[in-house]
């Protein structure tokens, strides 16, 4: 079974978390959450997550995915957090897929990830950063193991993308069949 790691910063859009986290787990994919801080998180729409684990616990374990929800200030927090660009380069340098929705690929530029890659993020974030990426107005880019996308409307495509990565095409269109999606 794949595991992902999805660090939970104070600040973080919710509905982004929360649709990842369900979808991944539809999709038979272990999910650990974790706080970058002790206690409860409080997402930036006033939504109280309860973090599987502090993010200092988690860093021990092996993950097959990283995934950065976005909002703001949780990108912030994300993309300021040594911990956490440590853990993005030793995911991307092992081959390890990295994924970041919103504002969160903010992150993925201050870890040096985005290098001649083709991204996404909500308006006006990384198409306002410099560097050599190639930026798209696509709802989910996948440029070998870097995965970016614009927002919350896009939050259940993305997470249906990263199940597809990590359990293959088959599990991605059993657990989408089950949403009703028009």
């Amino acid at each position: 079974m794949s595991r992902v790691l999805i660090p939970l910063a104070q600040g973080c859009e919710e509905l982004e978390a929360v649709t990842v986290i369900d979808i991944l787990r539809r999709g038979g994919i272990e999910v650990v959450t974790a706080g970058l801080g002790a206690g409860p998180v409080t997402a930036s729409r006033g939504t109280v997550l309860l973090p599987d684990v502090e993010l200092e616990q988690a860093l021990h374990q092996a993950y097959d995915m990283v995934v950065l929800p976005g909002g703001m200030p949780g990108s912030e927090h994300l993309k300021n957090d040594a911990r956490v660009i440590a853990l993005l380069k030793r995911m991307a340098v092992s081959g390890k897929i990295v994924a970041a929705i919103c504002a969160a690929p903010m992150a993925l530029h201050a870890a040096g990830l985005l290098q001649g890659k083709a991204v996404t993020s909500f308006p006006g974030v990384l198409d306002q950063l410099p560097g050599s990426h190639h930026y798209s107005g696509d709802g989910v880019v996948v440029d070998g193991n870097i995965v970016t996308s614009r927002g919350p409307g896009t939050a259940m495509d993305f997470a249906l993308t990263l199940v597809e990565l990590l359990a293959g095409k088959a599990r991605r269109e059993r657990v989408e069949s089950g949403l009703e999606r028009c």
